[in-house]
This record gives structure tokens, C-alpha cells and sequence, in this order.
């Protein structure tokens, strides 16, 4: 059965959390403030079964302005949304903040319910309807289906869940390929347990006993067990809720914000290139090194925008820009984000990650530009390669480049199949790639190195090959200068003399200098063969 998840949004007070409990049975307000003054303010879960059998989750976001952050960290990871409106108040702020941000995130699959029916006549829902209508062109669900609904009566409900069917279908269900990625929004424990993190599985899988990697933190721990629709089960993929119960951690060392990972894959960094979109509602203009919130998955940060291209970018517009974070962030290109101004706190654009670890970038520059674009818009096989020659002498692995390229393990291995077969990379074993540019350069390098020192020390068998990387190519460890120097000792480049490195032409003779030295040596010891001289006669 296909794996989605369904998000509710829309302004407070609209019935979102009620229309939650007649879809699924469960109540998702669970803190006791929540119950008492009728409003949603943290995130709500509940498991979902459609009429078919199709097992989904339902996420219920607090509609309350207060609580947008709260609402962020449930949107993202959503696959459907329930566009919330009450009948007997119509589109209101909220209602158009969260469809900004629905919008922002590229949530493209979900309808509009508008509740409690039940308090309008039919010629006031005529009205609202239109009203719907109307603001919907132009959006990411114009001519999205409208149902009327009444979570008291339930009329309407069977409607509803007809459209939900008929929408998941259209649903493209994540890829269970790849990496895992689990932004955190809830952390508790368990009596008997211990630490139970839950969250959306935005990629890969998760299996029980797996170990992966708290980022940005960087702590390792096991899953112990998984839960999944309130199921124990051995693995869960892309598109589902998992709670998962984590070994070698405290409670106090995880909380929202946080991502469960594979190891090894993520790094946290300062700097983000991306494009970024501001809203055509927005009301401020965005100016270079404006300070902004920073939205990601359930994470929330502070930072600075550099504009690469301009000074100012207007509502409607969009811009290559670079991120600068106070703390650090995990990203994977292709994350959308969202950007809340500093203060007030209004909700003002949002993009897509174009490089999750990008170095300082200068603005107005011609190259910077075209390199992104071609990162943003360039085929996989362009952007291998281009992130190959980027950093021309450095040695990437498979896994680097599918996290570089924000794409999957079979599709990177396919292009890299081809650019080898193009004569644009070469394959070092154990899945290190360099491309032939790089191995050129490191070539040059070591030949014109070799041969000066082959001429300064003729007598030597070669130079030491710790020596020649720590002196030239410090960025490459060990390991990895090791399969580049029997890489070229395979094509005759190099050949190794124990620790040591040479030409292959090299043969350790005297030169003119050390030869007149010989000779000298010689003619003052045939002399007197059987009285050598001193040494110190010899100089």
C-alpha cells in the first residue's frame, strides 16, 4: 500500500482538531492546556484508515499565529493537506498564512473542507464556497475538489473521505531508496524503554537495530524498537510516522529541531546556497543581511541573507542567495525551507536548497551565479561532474556525491557509469571517483615535483610518499593518495621503491656534480691503494 501523509491547515477555531477525531477517532489535543482552553498548540498525530484499507497518518497543526513555528514543523513532510475553513467566518489570516506556507513547501495534492456546515444555511455556503473559489486561482490547488462537512452531524464526512481516496492516488510516494532522514518533533521516555523520538521519515528506511546519527550533535545511538499507525514493526519507510525508541541516549540529549540519520551522510554547516522566493503578499522588502527565521523541517534558527545578484528583492520575486546561519543546520539539496522575518514575526518567502554545504560566496559574480544555476538546473551528469572539477585534486565517494547532488545511490552509479565511459572520470576502486581534470593536475604536480628532485638527488631511489602527499595534497588522506599513486603506478606513471616514489625513467645515477666528486675520490685513491686518504683530505 502506497505510504503518504495528510496535514490539516488553516486559521484557529476553524475545526481542524475536530474534524481530525470524525475522520480518525482520535482526540490529537493531549495537553491538558490545550483541553481547557479549546485550542491546538502543539503538533497532533493520529493514525488514518480510508474505506479501501489505505493505512495513512494525519498531522493537525495549532492554527493560532502564535504558534506558526509549531504549524512549520508539522507542514513539513506533509503529502496532502486539508485547506481547514470554517463556514461561519470564511478565509481569515491564519487561513492565508498557512496557504503561503503550504504553497512555499510545493505541497501541490489536497482539498479544501469547510466545516461546520452545520451553523450556515445553503445560500451563506453558496457564498463561502465562491468566496473559496475565487481565492484559490492562481494557487498551488486551484480546482482542488471543495467538500462541505459537519464533524457534529458527520455530514459530509463520507464525501470527504471519497476525495482523500481519490487524491492519494495521485499522491507520488516517497522513495524508500537512499538515506534515512528523520526530522525529530517529539522526544519523551518511556517507563521501561527509555528515549522515544518521533517524527516523519522524509527518505530512506529504518531498521530495528540500525545505527544512526543525532545531527547536528553528531551522537551515535541503535534504534531498539519501532512503532508505526501504533504498530510495532521491524522497518519503516519514506512517508510514514514513526516513533522510534533509541538506545545510548538521554532524554536531555534530544529535542525538537533535531534529525535522525544515517551515519555518515549529513554535515552541519553555516552556509546554504539557495533560491529563495518572497511572497507576492508579503509587505516588506527583503534587504542584503536582513536578519530572518529559518525554517527547516521541524528546526528553527536565526540568520542572515546575502542577496548574490542584487540589493533588494521584492514580494514576488526570487533570487540566488546564500544563508548565513548563526548556528549550524543539516541540509540536503533540494529541502524546501521557509524564512519568517526577524520581528514582527510574519511568514515573508521561502526556496529550495541549492547546496547544503557551500562555501563563502562573493557577491555580483558572474561564475558564482552560473555555478549555481548549473547546480539548481544542470542534468545529474552535469552536476557529477561539475562537483568533481569543482574541487579539481579532491577524491569524492558515491555517497558524497549522491548527498552533493541531492539525488539516489542507483541514479548517481548510473551517470558515473557513463562519465567513465566518456573519459570524464576515473574510478579509483572501493567507490572513490576522481575526475580526469583533477587526476591531470595531481599528475603534473608529481611528475614536475619528481623531476626537479631527481635532478637535486640523482643517488636517491625516490621521494617519500608521506612526504610528497602532506607537502601537495594535505586535503587527501592516506588512504585516498594511496589508491591514486597505485592508480597511476598501473598506467606507468610511478613506480615505488619501498616508502619512497620516482619516475619510472629515474635510476638512481650520479650526476655531472656528484661524478666529478667520483672522480676525484678515485684518482686520489689509485695514488696510494694501500694508504687511502682521510676524509677530511678528500674535501
Amino acid at each position: 500500500m502506497k505510504r503518504f501523509i495528510v496535514g490539516t491547515a488553516g486559521h484557529i477555531d476553524h475545526g481542524k482538531t475536530t474534524l481530525v477525531k470524525a475522520l480518525t477517532g482520535v482526540d490529537t489535543d493531549r495537553l491538558k492546556e490545550e483541553k481547557q482552553r479549546g485550542i491546538s498548540i502543539e503538533l497532533g498525530f493520529a493514525p488514518f484508515k480510508l474505506p479501501s484499507g489505505q493505512k495513512a497518518a494525519v498531522v493537525d497543526v495549532p492554527g493560532h499565529e502564535r504558534f506558526i513555528r509549531h504549524m512549520l514543523a508539522g507542514a513539513f513532510g506533509i503529502d496532502m493537506v486539508l485547506l481547514t475553513i470554517a463556514a461561519d467566518e470564511g478565509i481569515m489570516p491564519q487561513t492565508r498564512e498557512h496557504m503561503d506556507i503550504i504553497e512555499l513547501l510545493g505541497v501541490d495534492k489536497g482539498l479544501v473542507v469547510i466545516t461546520k456546515m452545520d451553523l450556515v444555511d445553503e445560500e451563506w455556503m453558496l457564498m463561502v464556497e465562491e468566496e473559496v473559489s475565487e481565492y484559490l486561482k492562481g494557487s498551488i490547488l486551484e480546482g482542488a475538489p471543495i467538500i462541505a462537512v459537519s464533524a457534529v452531524t458527520k455530514e459530509g464526512i463520507p464525501q470527504l473521505l471519497a476525495a482523500i481516496e481519490s487524491i492519494a492516488e495521485q499522491v507520488q510516494e516517497r522513495s524508500a531508496e537512499g538515506y534515512a532522514r528523520l526530522p525529530i518533533d517529539r522526544a519523551f521516555t518511556i517507563a521501561g524503554f527509555g528515549t522515544v523520538v518521533t517524527g516523519t521519515l522524509w527518505s530512506g528506511q529504518i531498521n530495528t537495530g540500525d545505527a544512526l546519527e543525532l545531527m547536528p550533535s553528531g551522537l551515535h545511538v541503535k534504534v531498539r524498537n519501532l512503532h508505526v499507525h501504533n504498530e510495532r514493526v521491524a522497518t519503516a519507510y519514506a512517508g510514514q510516522r514513526v516513533a522510534v525508541n533509541l538506545q545510548g541516549i538521554e532524554l536531555a540529549e534530544v529535542s525538537r529541531g533535531e534529525l535522525l540519520a544515517t551515519p555518515g551522510v549529513l554535515a552541519p554547516s553555516y552556509r546554504i546556497d539557495a533560491r529563495l522566493k518572497l511572497i507576492k503578499s508579503s509587505k516588506r522588502n527583503l534587504s542584503n543581511w536582513n536578519r530572518v527565521r529559518f525554517h527547516l523541517g521541524t528546526d528553527e534558527t536565526m540568520g542572515r541573507i546575502v542577496l548574490l545578484d542584487r540589493e533588494q528583492l521584492n514580494p514576488g520575486e526570487e533570487a540566488l542567495v546564500q544563508l548565513v546561519m548563526e548556528k549550524p543546520v543539516v541540509a540536503y539539496k533540494g529541502d524546501r525551507f521557509v524564512i519568517r522575518y526577524y520581528s514582527p514575526v510574519t511568514t515573508i518567502g521561502g526556496g529550495v536548497v541549492i547546496d547544503p554545504q557551500a562555501p563563502k560566496q562573493k557577491r555580483f559574480r558572474e561564475e558564482v551565479l552560473e555555478e549555481l544555476s548549473m547546480k539548481e538546473e544542470g542534468s545529474l551528469y552535469e552536476r557529477i561532474l561539475l562537483e568533481l572539477e569543482n574541487k579539481p585534486e579532491e577524491i569524492m565517494s558515491l555517497p558524497d556525491l549522491v548527498k552533493l547532488t541531492g539525488s539516489t545511490v542507483s541514479a548517481v552509479s548510473a551517470e558515473l557509469e557513463q562519465l567513465q565511459q566518456d573519459g570524464m572520470v576515473e574510478d579509483l576502486k572501493n567507490g572513490d571517483y576522481i575526475s580526469q581534470k583533477g587526476l591531470g593536475l595531481i599528475r603534473e604536480h608529481i611528475h614536475d615535483w619528481l623531476q626537479k628532485y631527481h635532478r637535486q638527488y640523482p643517488l636517491r631511489s625516490g621521494y617519500s610518499r608521506e612526504d610528497l602527499r602532506s607537502r601537495f595534497f594535505s586535503k587527501i588522506n592516506a588512504r585516498r593518495f594511496n589508491l591514486i599513486v597505485k592508480y597511476l603506478e598501473e598506467q606507468n606513471f610511478l613506480v615505488s621503491v619501498q616508502n619512497n616514489l620516482a619516475l619510472p625513467e629515474h635510476e638512481p645515477v650520479p650526476g655531472p656534480q656528484e661524478q666529478e666528486i667520483i672522480n676525484r675520490v678515485m684518482i686520489a685513491m689509485e695514488k696510494d691503494l694501500f694508504s687511502p686518504p682521510a676524509l677530511n683530505e678528500l674535501k
